[in-house]
């Protein structure tokens, strides 16, 4: 192997096997002691099939060129899709932004210090935001813009097949939680770059992480979810849960399907179906208690806020939105209200504003506002001394940084929890999990070990500095994460670092905190590691 210990921005061309990777000595240190382990190894048989030539993970899979025309056409089409998107016609979404975030980089670095995989990584170039984004811009200027070399302030990029696959897989090596862009005293958005080449990568080269693509929007669009769970399946499940939490609870529901006229339609991520039934339930114990007129829908995608197009391709993010927003009108709801998911927040409450025709641009609503009115109104009966345990609150970052939504989980939360704490830094200025921009799903390759080591690291150090009175398994803590995707990310920590059991550390939704305060069910709706 030929690693680069120091990169530099021409660096990105170099003929060599590999072109850096990460030294665990240097990782950011945690603050308690936890043992690390091995740094994980790309399989062999990954490396042969795939251009796995920037570090030490392969997200995109990238087909390693078998020739001289192989080589040449990668580059082509990373050119032709370049052009793209820099053209109204073809990116009218999105092209006013990238055009700022091009043309007005002051390169002061201040995204670097806001970037958790930057510090996690023990500050390895290539993870500061501009590194990607500087490659893009100087290719950009010198090959679709064709500026004259004097022009380029900071020298030419050589472009070879080598430069586009290991551009596309920085792509990969970003949450795309948008702290940078918060960040800069410009407004230049590191993270809109980033995701704007992983779309070159789908639309025009026809490369996607499998996860997010066939497994993920493409299996949505053919059976109904990404879970691959179709309408029977779905509804079946749904009243499993109703009868089991019905038995656990003492209180008895029953989730309401495909009526017409409710107020609301209730729209969750269906993973939570089968990975966290105790959120469905408690989705259905709360709006029964409050008397909301609600339903969830058995269309295509019409009971999964699931959109994986946002991390990756437009196309697919707008079949997406367009069959959820289809089957809240087939319904005539009043409003959709989104359940526990981040990024089906961002994708279906703020750029679905920019697909959705005028019929189908319906009312929507977080989850939060819902339930911060149903709580703060006294509309269920509560006794928050049955939280009292330690509780830290994360901020999924499209929840908060995108959208603003701060203050109604803090209202819900500060009145049913006794000992909560916040973490430091908190609200918009929050650290993303780890998982965000579809990697919590992803679990091939090296990508768990880079989970756990990198973009989780910063999270993990804010969880434990949240509890820094609390140490060890005597005392229960419970990280209150109400986002899908983070809930993945945090049950993945905690599992690789055992923390369950070490430090009696468990993770949740929001709405599980609600209900085991309620008075109408039984005590104890939130289980802990020994029950």
């Amino acid at each position: 192997m030929s690693y680069q210990s120091s990169l530099k921005i021409n660096d990105i061309s170099k003929n060599c096997e590999q072109l850096t990777s990460v030294d665990p000595e240097k990782l950011m240190p945690l603050p308690w002691d936890i043992k690390e382990g091995p740094w994980a190894k790309i399989p062999e048989q990954t490396r042969e099939k795939y251009a796995c030539i920037l570090d030490d993970t392969c997200v995109l899979n990238i087909p390693q060129p078998q020739s001289k025309e192989e080589e040449d056409a990668l580059v082509n089409k990373f050119l032709a899709g370049m052009k793209k998107l820099f053209s109204k016609d073809n990116n009218w979404a999105f092209l006013a932004m990238l055009d700022t975030s091009m043309e007005h980089c002051a390169r002061c670095n201040t995204c670097a210090e806001a970037c958790h995989l930057y510090e996690a990584s023990g500050r390895n170039e290539m993870y500061r935001p501009l590194y990607r984004s500087e490659i893009f811009r100087r290719i950009y200027k010198q090959y679709v813009k064709k500026e004259p070399l004097s022009g380029l302030r900071n020298g030419k990029i050589d472009l070879n097949w080598r430069t586009v696959a290991r551009l596309g897989e920085l792509a990969y090596r970003c949450n795309v939680c948008r702290r940078c862009a918060q960040t800069c005293p410009i407004g230049v958005d590191n993270a809109l770059i980033t995701r704007e080449i992983r779309k070159i990568f789908s639309q025009e080269m026809g490369i996607a992480p499998p996860e997010l693509h066939e497994k993920g929007s493409m299996l949505q669009l053919k059976v109904g979810s990404s879970t691959s769970m179709n309408a029977l399946v779905a509804k079946d499940n749904v009243g499993f849960i109703d009868e089991e939490f019905s038995e656990e609870t003492g209180y008895e529901f029953q989730t309401p399907w495909d009526v017409e006229g409710a107020d609301v339609l209730l729209l969750h991520n269906a993973g939570e179906i089968l990975a966290w039934p105790e959120n469905i339930a408690a989705f259905s114990i709360i709006f029964k208690a409050a008397g909301i007129s609600y339903t969830l829908s058995s269309d295509l995608a019409g009971y999964d806020s699931i959109n994986y197009g946002l991390f990756y391709d437009d196309v697919q993010f707008a079949r997406t939105a367009i069959l959820h927003a289809q089957a809240a009108a087939k319904l005539g709801v009043k409003k959709i209200v989104m359940a526990e998911c981040g990024h089906a927040h961002k994708a279906f409450m703020v750029i679905a504003d920019r697909v959705l025709p005028p019929g189908l641009q319906i009312p929507r609503e977080s989850f939060l506002s819902t339930l911060r009115d149903i709580v703060v109104n006294d509309k269920i009966k509560l006794d928050p001394s049955r939280n009292d345990f330690p509780v830290t609150l994360h901020d999924p970052c499209n929840m908060s940084r995108m959208m603003g939504i701060v203050k109604p989980q803090r209202d819900i939360i500060k009145k049913i929890c006794p000992q909560f704490r916040e973490m430091h830094p908190h609200g918009p200025n929050n650290y993303c999990c780890g998982g965000g921009s579809g990697y919590a799903i992803m679990n091939r390759n090296t990508i768990p070990e880079w989970r756990a080591k990198i973009t989780g690291r910063k999270k993990l150090a804010q969880i434990f500095d949240a509890f820094s009175d609390s140490r060890g398994p005597e005392t229960r803590k419970y990280v209150c994460a109400p986002c899908s995707n983070c809930k993945g990310q945090m049950r993945d920590l905690f599992e690789r670092y055992d923390l369950l059991e070490k430090e009696s550390l468990t993770y949740g939704g929001l709405v599980e905190l609600v209900v085991n305060a309620m008075t109408d069910v039984k005590p104890g709706y939130i289980k802990w590691g020994e029950e």
